[in-house]
């Protein structure tokens, strides 16, 4: 499924990013592009770095 349809990023490209060591919401938009068009898709990719990293984390990029 898509996180970021402007990017065509999807979650398992995110999930990756994390993965590799993406740990911001900086890092993610740095390694995949996600969140660099309308900005839709922030919240998905904060939630996804919430579970993936299992804590609260602030949006801000």
């Amino acid at each position: 499924m898509y996180v970021c349809i402007c990017r065509a990023v999807t979650e398992a490209e995110v999930r990756g990013c994390i993965a590799a060591g993406a740990c911001t919401l900086k890092d993610v938009v740095t390694r995949s592009e996600a969140g660099t068009g309308c900005g839709s898709c922030v919240g998905k990719i904060v939630a996804l770095l919430g579970a993936e990293l299992s804590g609260p984390l602030q949006r801000s990029a």
